[in-house]
């Protein structure tokens, strides 16, 4: 289906070539009506503007798709961090019976908590809190990175093209996807899921929005939204943010140089406290939420978590560990089955060959889809621009880093996501010039890029709401649903069959066990489950069996 909408959009894009209007190129997309208050003396009125628009699209898209059930694991994992720090704490104590509790990307000790940085859990966190669902923290979280991208792009750009970026940014953000072609389901993930990217959009857009404006007059302000950036990035991707932040920094300690030149003082005041002090207060925040969940200040809940259940690195050139005694099987099958093999299949340069341009692939038809095109046609003309050279450098060392990592999904890169936004930007400044037969097709074809950019995404995605199935993720909203209108409260033990599949997992709880309506536990021995039934003894037990082609749920068997 989604080939099929691009090419739609493609054919969109070349008739609008082939009718472009004779005479002169403009010299902006000519989107703007000029007697609007968006001018360049009111350009917070642009980026507010913009994040609107990608905020409302978001609801547009939940109107249309329904609240999203969370399927991957790290969603649920992001979802116990929000309910956490929504209650107020950082962390939960280890419950008595955690070994029933075990699930993936949650160390159970020696705390109880997601084992992701705080960042993506925050942001859910407010949503939950402020307005009582986690669903408008990822919104949030999409408005303020297409406002922050347009305002990025004001530094690098005329505020006309920031409006026009931004208004594709948006539209990026909120249709983003899918992770890969063949797997349409995942379109809007960043918009309609709980896995994140767009907090680490924002904390690029900050990083690179600040950039160009230090190098040019050196303000605290824009020190403060640097320092901002790179603490958002250190607590979602710390090491996509370090890529990223490497050349910034390389970028900016030049051009202050050269401010020094010119000026002849060096801006510590103005650039250096206020940005050392976000840096500083960012260290001892992390290294108190380590203390508090892990008990090390320089101990990540990420290691701890791999220090017990993982066995394939992060990075391909690690060593496989060994295995450790899993208590369950479903924890065994999928780090020692797909965990594993994604592993051992880039051990070989052919091997490794081959999921390089598989993750390229899947990186390129998501960041640029149909705009790869006119990207290509204007990049003998632009690449010799400085901001293009920067966006390229930065992009390909963030790049260099995931071909690295032995898992590189698209959020992964949202750090560079901005840049992407800017290489756009620049090369459609560039094909607003491009005529042919007398034609200026380029103005045509920048004015046809919003509209079938929404062909290309927006259609897609409705059509497959349309034809989705249910698949299990809604029978466990509907049972959970079902559970909670149940009066009094309720306690279900997870049995997998034959033909489970572990990345579809069952067992996930709310930060408060003991205090939740209905408590996920997985099954054991009989002594072990009788001892847990006993500790839930105020609750009603049930059996749910889980296999490859149904479910069932039963009243648990009396206990003996």
């Amino acid at each position: 289906m989604l080939p099929v909408f691009e090419i739609l959009a493609l054919i969109g894009l070349a008739l609008a070539c082939l009718l472009g209007r004779k005479g002169g190129p403009r010299t902006s997309p000519a989107l703007l009506p000029r007697r609007l208050p968006l001018s360049r003396h009111r350009p917070a009125l642009v980026f507010l503007f913009v994040g609107l628009t990608a905020f409302f699209g978001c609801v547009l898209a939940a109107l249309v798709a329904g609240v999203p059930q969370p399927a991957i694991h790290d969603e649920f994992s992001n979802l116990l961090a929000a309910d956490t720090l929504a209650a107020g704490r950082l962390t939960n104590p280890t419950h008595p019976f955690w070994k029933h509790f075990e699930t993936f990307h949650v160390i159970q000790q020696p705390t109880y908590a997601s084992k992701y940085p705080p960042a993506q859990g925050l942001m859910l966190a407010c949503g939950q809190f402020f307005f009582g669902s986690p669903l408008v923290g990822v919104w949030l979280a999409v408005a303020l990175a297409a406002a922050a991208t347009s305002w990025m792009l004001a530094g690098w750009c005329p505020l006309r093209w920031a409006w026009w970026g931004g208004l594709l940014a948006a539209v990026r953000l909120v249709f983003s996807g899918p992770l890969f072609p063949e797997a349409p389901g995942t379109m809007a993930y960043w918009s309609q899921s709980y896995w994140g990217g767009a907090v680490a959009v924002l904390g690029g857009a900050l990083i690179f929005g600040a950039l160009p404006r230090l190098r040019k007059h050196p303000r605290g302000r824009d020190a403060l939204g640097l320092g901002l950036g790179l603490a958002l990035l250190a607590n979602h991707r710390p090491f996509e943010g370090l890529l990223v932040g490497l050349p910034a920094a390389a970028a900016l300690l030049l051009g202050l140089v050269r401010f020094q030149q010119r000026s002849g003082h060096f801006p510590f005041r103005a650039v250096g406290v206020p940005l050392g002090s976000i840096l500083l207060f960012t260290a001892l925040g992390m290294g108190f939420y380590n203390y508090r969940v892990t008990g090390d200040p320089l101990l990540l809940p990420y290691q701890v978590h791999e220090a017990r259940y993982g066995l394939a690195p992060v990075f391909l050139w690690q060593p496989l560990k060994s295995p450790p005694d899993y208590n369950h099987q479903v924890l065994r099958e999928f780090h020692t089955g797909w965990s594993k093999d994604s592993f051992q299949m880039q051990q070989t340069f052919s091997g490794w060959l081959r999921v390089a341009g598989l993750k390229l692939r899947a990186l390129g038809w998501f960041y640029f889809g149909l705009l790869f095109a006119p990207f290509l046609a204007a990049f003998p003309y632009m690449w010799r621009r400085r901001p293009v050279k920067f966006a390229l450098a930065g992009g390909g060392l963030l790049l260099a880093g995931l071909l690295a990592e032995t898992w590189a999904y698209p959020h992964y890169a949202a750090p560079a996501a901005p840049l992407v936004f800017l290489l756009l930007v620049e090369a459609l400044r560039q094909a607003r010039f491009l005529h042919w037969r007398g034609r200026f097709s380029g103005e045509a074809l920048v004015r046809a890029v919003l509209p079938m950019t929404l062909v290309a995404t927006g259609l897609p995605f409705i059509l497959i709401q349309l034809w989705k199935t249910p698949d299990w993720t809604l029978e466990r909203a509907r049972l959970l649903k079902a559970l909670e209108q149940t009066p009094g409260h309720h306690l279900v033990i997870v049995r997998y069959g034959p033909g489970h599949s572990p990345h579809q997992e069952w067992v996930y709880n709310r930060a408060d066990i003991d205090q939740a309506r209905v408590v996920w536990a997985r099954a054991m021995d009989p002594e072990a489950d009788g001892a847990l039934r006993r500790y839930f003894r105020d609750r009603r037990a049930w059996l749910l069996q889980v296999e490859a082609a149904q479910i069932s749920l039963n009243t648990f068997p009396a206990d003996p």
